[in-house]
């Protein structure tokens, strides 16, 4: 696998997973707020905050037709104009926020949603850009991405295997080999029970890039589990009060929840560790107490040894118990008190 690098943060298989806070429409349209969120996801411990970076006019039209008004879920009857409208962050925040970012220690980058986008966060040497799951269909926007030389993290929802596949050939094609894909269900909220965690080694495995978790379900469980099948990379979107409302606010994680999320991925990357069957330094203590043979009763020399003499019991300073069948029926060699770790020098 060909880990990557963001700002000179490591992320792949044997680094801990790189969570991103992804701010979204969260800041409610308000600048002092949104460096309130910064500071949230800093002091939760997270690697990142993502912005999206948008103008309406780039990615829709206004329009009323049915085709640009949003049927059912969270924003249903919506223009898709004026949700990206309200969703998104003002380009001239964005300096201010990478600024703050590296005075809280995060690294600060965006999900460009045209071509504009990527040439205005380039211009502010943005560290990484994020393929949005809408936008990978757009070759040419991915591609443009790719050429700027900067790692390129992809979301996946509602691509197949073959989508996937040509976009890895995309970013490749254009030189960059700094990518990470992230396993995405693009619904908001996403049902539990449909997120597929089981797909995040197979996509590791077919396109030996890092892979993550773009996590839009409820609750940190399912970011959790992924971290332990293998993530590098939990993207999480959140807020500083759900009840304070805003387009993502019903899905998005507050700071403590944000906080034991990072405690708990990274926890649980620790726990992962590597195939081993050796003992561990842990267990060394513990070893005394494993069952092994004793003398039970005394023994004296010439006596034959049975099941009531010698037993298997703890502690383990004895010879192993698999040995007892070749120890019963022969002869003791001497005498020996009961409560004696028996060894092989103690039969003819």
């Amino acid at each position: 696998m060909t880990d990557l690098a963001i700002a000179g943060r490591p992320i792949g298989p044997d680094h801990p997973p790189f969570v991103i806070a992804e701010m979204s429409a969260n800041h409610n349209g308000d600048l002092g707020r949104a460096m309130a969120l910064l500071e949230a996801a800093a002091n939760a411990g997270a690697d990142a905050v993502k912005l999206q970076t948008l103008k309406p006019d780039a990615i829709t039209i206004d329009c009323d037709r049915p085709d640009f008004v949003i049927e059912g879920g969270p924003w249903g009857g919506r223009k898709l104009y004026d949700l990206y409208a309200e969703a998104q962050t003002p380009w001239d925040w964005h300096p201010r926020l990478f600024e703050r970012g590296k005075e809280l220690g995060l690294i600060v980058f965006s999900s460009p949603f045209d071509k504009a986008a990527v040439d205005f966060l380039a211009g502010l040497d943005a560290p990484a850009f994020k393929i949005a799951s809408f936008e990978m269909a757009d070759p040419g926007l991915v591609a443009h991405a790719a050429r700027q030389g900067k790692p390129v993290i992809v979301s996946t929802g509602m691509a197949g295997l073959g989508d996937i596949a040509a976009t890895v050939e995309t970013v490749r094609r254009a030189g960059n080999d700094q990518l990470a894909l992230l396993h995405c269900i693009s619904s908001y909220p996403a049902p539990t029970e449909d997120s597929n965690l089981a797909t995040i080694p197979h996509m590791a495995q077919a396109f030996g890039v890092p892979v993550g978790l773009s996590d839009h379900t409820q609750g940190t469980a399912v970011a959790v589990a992924a971290v332990a099948l293998g993530a590098c990379i939990v993207e999480k979107h959140f807020t500083l009060r759900r009840a304070d409302g805003g387009l993502d606010s019903h899905f998005s994680l507050e700071p403590e929840e944000l906080a034991r999320l990072v405690s708990d991925c990274r926890a649980v990357w620790t726990a992962r560790g590597r195939i081993s069957y050796a003992l561990a330094d842990c267990e060394q203590g513990s070893k005394a107490f494993r069952r092994s043979l004793y003398v039970v009763e005394d023994l004296h020399p010439g006596e034959t040894i049975t099941e009531d003499k010698v037993r298997s019991i703890r502690p383990g300073y004895g010879l192993e118990p698999k040995f007892l069948p070749e120890i019963l029926g022969r002869k003791a060699r001497k005498t020996v008190p009961r409560g004696t770790a028996f060894d092989w020098s103690m039969i003819e």
